[in-house]
């Protein structure tokens, strides 16, 4: 009998647990009501102004069959579900399930939030989870977008929309397609994942990863991204863009490719404002164009590229460094146009040609746009040329005011010292055997280079001096005023163009990229500004 009673609690429990947890649909009203158990056995038959009511979720329709005992309810014509005024789903016909808390549309379902409108054939929504889900082609549209997909879900409470399929959205002014997608209603905020591109008549966007304020304009991007403009194509570990401004950010393995002045810029950080055709590189900065079939590195630890193609210019900072084959050099910095073909070694240049050292005041390479080819230099002021004498100790020396020289297929091969010459160089047989030391000033001085070596040495007018032996030319006298050698900092390839510092920072961030790799690949972490959207916008 204990047994039994203690049985009998337990039910009670068990079904005052069960009613409280699914409480019943009640119907507020109907034109009609009737009972018809041949053709719609255990229903209500309720037809007209159709008005039921469950746990704070109104159901209206023109007609309806009500299961009392199941809790469950079959909507026909006109349906709405309404849920406060967070959610409004409205089709030609609806279930919903008092028991589970679950409801299905479909014939033109439309489900509508203060931000947003789904349309698709058919939408299930689940209060438990407040969450709405769909399998049949779908359009979503808002006041800024237009998001078409084949599948999604949506997420009342977040105001999110999730698409794990094929999804557009459409602007007025891009067009983002993508397989991964979470899009919040509200702020219009954009979670990108997996292969994704943004199209627009600006420019091309991908990324694998990223963040887009489809309200504001602006993106953040971290994966594999890049964007493409007519001209440029820039890309970075980390990418952000501001639409409005036309605006780009990049940081961390920056790559700025120019594909009509064969050129492309690379540092760690970049600015490229695309209104004012200004491009701004830092932190191991260097530009690389492509000048007769050679690569040409420039380095600074600041460059600008400003202008429209045909008058680009190109401005180098702070020890500037710069090589080619056969030819490098120093400066404190560089402006290079390309209208002119005139670039300009600025503040203390040097310039190596083969084992050759020129320096001066002033120094100038000068190009040939129509054959883009490097056709001649300028050196005024001071100008020194130096070489070590091949097989002794001593220094082949050139000294005048200026310097003119010609290129042949991107080599020195012509050069005219004027005003004031003065040489010292160390003649030498076809045997290799030193003849003697010649020393002399004249008005000029022509020399003809092959292979980046001096052949031959012309002097006109005025010439005064002699040729010694060497026995009879002392240490001191084998010296010009002025000459300092500097072949220590010649620049021998591309990487000594790099200061030790720029090179210890390149390794960090080499370093943590690669850490970065390695790291699982999971979406973006959502913003605060995207949880704590509406919270501002009431505070405004």
């Amino acid at each position: 009998m204990k047994k039994f009673l203690f049985c009998c609690l337990i039910l009670i429990s068990t079904n005052l647990i069960l009613a409280q947890a699914a409480k019943k649909i009640i119907v507020e009203h109907s034109d009609f009501a009737d009972v018809n158990q041949v053709e719609i056995p255990d229903a209500f038959l309720l037809t007209g102004n159709v008005r039921v009511n469950h746990d704070g979720v109104v159901l209206t329709c023109n007609k309806a069959y009500y299961f009392q005992k199941e809790n469950y309810i079959k909507a026909f014509g006109n349906v709405q579900i309404v849920q406060g005024d967070t959610l409004f789903l409205n089709s030609r016909y609806a279930e919903y399930n008092g028991n589970v808390k679950q409801a299905f549309a479909t014939g033109n379902a439309v489900m509508s939030s203060p931000d947003a409108t789904l349309a698709t054939d058919t939408i299930n929504f689940n209060r438990n989870t407040q969450e709405v889900y769909y399998n049949t082609q779908g359009t979503i549209t808002n006041k800024e977008n237009t998001l078409n997909s084949k599948s999604g879900r949506y997420y009342v409470s977040q105001k999110k929309f999730q698409f794990l399929t094929a999804v557009t959205i459409t602007n007025p002014t891009y067009v983002i397609k993508s397989n991964h997608l979470d899009y919040y209603s509200n702020s219009g905020h954009s979670y990108l994942f997996g292969p994704s591109t943004i199209t627009s008549k600006a420019n091309y966007i991908y990324t694998e990863k990223g963040f887009y304020d489809t309200k504001k304009n602006l993106a953040h991007f971290v994966k594999k991204s890049y964007i493409k403009y007519d001209d440029r194509v820039i890309k970075g570990d980390s990418l952000y863009y501001d639409r409005n401004r036309e605006f780009a950010s990049a940081t961390r393995n920056v790559k700025i490719t120019d594909s009509i002045n064969r050129g492309i810029i690379k540092g760690h950080y970049a600015e490229l404002y695309k209104k004012k055709d200004s491009v701004f590189v830092t932190k191991r900065a260097v530009a690389v164009n492509f000048v007769e079939n050679d690569s040409v590195y420039i380095h600074g630890k600041k460059m600008m590229v400003t202008g429209k193609e045909g008058n680009r210019i190109i401005r180098a900072f702070n020890n500037v460094r710069f090589y080619k084959t056969n030819m490098s050099g120093k400066c404190d910095s560089i402006h290079s146009s390309s209208k002119t073909a005139l670039t300009k070694m600025i503040g203390n240049p040097i310039l190596w040609n083969g084992e050759s050292q020129i320096t001066g005041d002033v120094m100038h390479l000068i190009g040939n746009n129509t054959t883009q080819k490097l056709d001649s230099l300028k050196v005024l002021n001071n100008t020194f040329l130096v070489s070590k004498d091949t097989l002794g100790t001593g220094y082949n020396q050139v000294k005048g005011q200026n310097l003119y020289g010609k290129f042949e297929e991107g080599k020195l091969h012509d050069v005219d010292i004027v005003k004031n010459t003065e040489v010292i160089y160390y003649m030498r047989n076809d045997a290799k055997e030193l003849i003697g030391i010649n020393k002399n000033v004249s008005s000029k001085i022509n020399l003809i280079l092959e292979k980046n070596a001096i052949e031959s040495i012309t002097f006109f007018k005025q010439v005064d001096g002699d040729i010694y032996p060497e026995k009879d030319l002392p240490e001191n006298a084998r010296k010009l005023r002025g000459l300092v050698w500097r072949g220590d900092e010649r620049i021998k390839s591309k990487d000594d163009i790099f200061p030790s510092e720029e090179n210890e920072d390149n390794d960090k961030i080499a370093k943590a990229t690669k850490a970065d790799e390695a790291k699982k690949d999971v979406p973006m972490k959502i913003r605060k500004e995207t949880l704590n959207y509406d919270k501002k916008k009431g505070k405004k």
